[in-house]
């Protein structure tokens, strides 16, 4: 899949998953990798950038193999911004959508 395409759906995933449950950042990779093949190393800064802007809080859990897991939670901010980036996914997608199986300019 074009890399720039992973870039730009990457927070909205990311967003997505930490509404349904909590995650600490290795398993938080493993659940987008069944879908899209990412690195781990794109999610860390992307987890470092939405927690300081407040879209996530962290807390640290035992783990029984090895030290503590560092779990990510979504907070009202995150819950609102995931919001407003389904509307633009929603909307963009339509319209490429539109453009790819329609090919007019309507």
């Amino acid at each position: 899949m074009n890399v720039q395409f992973k870039k730009g759906v990457l927070n909205l995933c990311v967003l997505a998953l930490l509404e349904k449950q909590d995650y600490y950042g290795y398993e938080l990779v493993q659940a987008i990798s069944h879908q899209i093949e990412i690195s781990e190393g794109s999610v860390y800064p992307l987890l470092r950038r939405l927690t300081k802007e407040g879209y996530f809080t962290t807390y640290l859990k035992e783990s029984t193999e090895g030290p503590p897991r560092k779990y990510y939670q979504i907070t009202g901010l995150g819950l609102t911004y995931l919001e407003e980036l389904r509307q633009e996914w929603d909307s963009f997608i339509t319209g490429v959508n539109h453009l790819i199986h329609e090919g007019d300019i309507k």
